[in-house]
């Protein structure tokens, strides 16, 4: 893993990489501005429309405000990953091309609106998983770093799949696709869990999406698709 991740590092100034990182960005950052001022206008208009004054539909909208923000660091990874997968089809090319030209004779473009399915998949699966696991993350605060450690566990799997599927549905037809996923899932997991670390980093998780999938496309290839 270390190998794929020093790879893609190396090939981040490389223009398809530059493409890519400013589009996800753009979008990730779109979408949590106009979730963010829609729910500003939305609590402003319905405490006036209920009579309270401007003061209080102020510090509401205020409140809404941080709400979003914190929403912005807890969300940032599946909205991330669900934006990247829209576009991760441009990385998964451009790695392939400099590093494993003989696997563009099989390889095929994914649709676009497959790639928002599995864009929108692994962003509802992040945040459901999650939400469902939330009354465990907070048992094992009790512990110190039992829901750190519980955290990266479950995300290190969630990633692991969505990455690899963004290469392997290149070159895999879906049932191919699960016998590959049963046979690959120590890397897979491996491999979420060091995308994870990179999501937790400030600014680093900015190009960790387009890191994971440059690095799910070296373990694609090093571990073998057969």
């Amino acid at each position: 893993m270390l190998r794929a991740l020093f790879l893609s590092v190396a090939q981040l100034g490389d223009p398809p990489f530059l493409k890519v990182f400013a589009k996800s960005l753009a979008l990730t950052l779109a979408i949590f501005a106009i979730v963010g001022v829609a729910l500003v206008f939305a609590v402003k208009a319905t405490l006036s429309g209920q009579g309270f004054g401007g003061t209080v539909a102020n510090l509401a909208a205020a409140a809404t405000l941080v709400g979003e923000l914190i929403a912005v660091w807890l969300l940032f990874r599946a909205v991330a990953i669900a934006v990247i997968g829209i576009f991760a089809d441009d990385i998964v090319h451009a790695v392939e091309a400099k590093h494993y030209p003989t696997a563009l004779a099989n390889a095929r473009d994914v649709a676009l609106m497959r790639s928002v399915r599995m864009g929108l998949g692994s962003a509802a699966r992040a945040i459901l998983v999650n939400i469902a696991l939330s009354p465990l993350y907070l048992l094992l605060l009790v512990t110190g770093i039992g829901t750190a450690a519980a955290f990266f566990i479950v995300n290190g799997w969630l990633l692991g799949r969505d990455l690899g599927d963004m290469v392997a549905a290149r070159h895999l037809a879906p049932a191919a696709m699960r016998d590959w996923r049963a046979a690959t899932r120590i890397p897979r997991f491996i491999l979420g869990l060091a995308a994870t670390a990179l999501l937790v980093v400030p600014f680093v998780n900015l190009i960790a999406p387009v890191l994971g999938a440059a690095m799910a496309t070296h373990m694609f290839h090093d571990k073998g698709a057969q």
